[in-house]
């Protein structure tokens, strides 16, 4: 392969913008994964906090 080749392969591939799109669809979708981990976490702890509670003020007699 020559010089010039190689300088083609190489514009070619910079402006083929295929796999850019492909990247950035990969990025968002880890975006979009972390924030839904993330939700679950925080209310999963306010969810569990919020059922003790509860069933604290159906044992207890007096007003929770």
């Amino acid at each position: 392969m020559n010089l010039q080749a190689i300088k083609t392969s190489v514009l070619k591939f910079v402006k083929d913008e295929d796999g850019l799109t492909i990247v950035e669809y990969a990025v968002a979708g880890g975006l979009v994964t972390l924030g839904a981990v993330a939700a679950f976490i925080i209310l999963g702890g306010n969810v569990n906090t919020q059922i003790t509670r509860l069933g604290n003020c159906v044992i207890a007699t007096g007003p929770c």
